[in-house]
């Protein structure tokens, strides 16, 4: 032991070595101070990649999305209102079927256009609201008198079908996405199948649906004809209608899962069937797409409401129109006057 006032021993070689070598106390800090600038690089780097990696897939996707003019001014054209109205549209046109694929999903040879599904997505301070147009909806047609609401889109196509639709409701449309029959199954098989529940059996032969009470997951052919099916069902048209909402908010819902927006894999799949299955109107495009895609899941999720429009009368004969289905007046009023004005929409009367 040295003696107070005495210079200690010097230390040893070895010692020093130690020290230099960055193993001491001194050395330990260095080591995690290296060791932590490392992760954060590699961290850094990742997010980059993530980054660059978004870009280019939000490029790719915006140069595939495809447009069709739907949307136009005219004479008395309902003033814009608060919160964003998309108009969906289902087309069950089959120009792009072969024979095989037209039986293999129970369709006809028919080639006029048409559509089993109309719905206007309402986003604002409230909802998301998701409300169903029955396609037997008897409204004016502008140009034609009073017709079922599907007759708009066969006679006119997207343009006159929109203008239909703001003049029933006096709804401003700001965007407009149409999905075709191929473009679901397409969608769907892209996804995996997708998860769609049953209260009680359900079988068609028109469509080809023969489902067991309860829930499934179903491949595309399996979803079209679930979704299609109306003739076996005691609801008719408001069956099936409550079936297409069903079913979108599954497809949204399944395309914004981690499952798939994390995996490479399965996200170009799924992102190019999705493109390839949609037109929308000329001023929508990616950004548009998503903030849409968003609203739906959270509808999906029970957020918001999936309602349908008020309606007074179902299967009402009116001479060669046939069997059509009258809208209550002041319910469907109601309802359209609180999504103009972006509020809390009234529940009763509605499904």
């Amino acid at each position: 032991m040295a003696h107070i006032g005495q210079p200690s021993s010097p230390p040893s070689p070895s010692s020093v070595a130690v020290y230099r070598a960055g193993r001491g106390p001194r050395g330990r800090r260095r080591g995690r101070c290296s060791w932590r600038r490392w992760i954060l690089a590699v961290l850094v780097a990742l997010v980059v990649l993530a980054v660059a990696g978004g870009v280019a897939l939000y490029g790719w996707a915006a140069e595939r999305v495809r447009h069709v003019g739907a949307l136009a001014d005219y004479p008395g054209r309902p003033p814009a209102g608060k919160g964003t109205n998309w108009l969906l549209v289902g087309s069950d046109s089959r120009a792009a079927l072969s024979p095989e694929q037209r039986k293999d999903l129970h369709v006809g040879n028919d080639a006029v256009r048409n559509t089993d599904t109309i719905m206007v997505l309402h986003s604002g301070r409230h909802g998301p609201y998701l409300v169903s147009l029955p396609r037997d909806s008897y409204v004016r047609v502008p140009g034609r008198g009073r017709a079922k609401i599907n007759s708009a889109y066969a006679q006119g196509g997207p343009r006159l079908l929109t203008r239909t639709v703001e003049q029933a409701t006096g709804l401003r449309i700001d965007r407009y996405a149409e999905v075709s029959f191929l473009g679901v199954v397409r969608l769907v098989d892209a996804l995996g199948r997708v998860r769609l529940c049953l209260e009680r059996p359900l079988r068609d032969a028109h469509s080809g649906a023969d489902f067991a009470a309860g829930c499934h997951r179903m491949d595309g052919r399996q979803a079209l004809a679930f979704v299609r099916a109306r003739y076996a069902d005691p609801q008719g048209d408001l069956g099936r209608v409550k079936r297409q909402r069903q079913l979108i908010g599954a497809v949204a819902e399944e395309m914004l899962a981690p499952g798939v927006l994390l995996d490479p894999s399965r996200l170009l799949p799924v992102t190019g069937a999705g493109l390839s299955a949609l037109a929308v109107d000329n001023a929508s495009g990616t950004p548009e797409l998503l903030a849409m895609a968003w609203s739906m899941k959270k509808v999906a999720q029970g957020g918001g409401a999936a309602v349908t429009v008020p309606v007074a009368a179902p299967g009402v004969a009116m001479g060669a129109a046939g069997d059509v289905l009258l809208w209550n007046t002041n319910g469907a009023n109601r309802l359209f006057g609180a999504l103009r004005a972006d509020v809390a929409i009234p529940t009763s009367g509605t499904d």
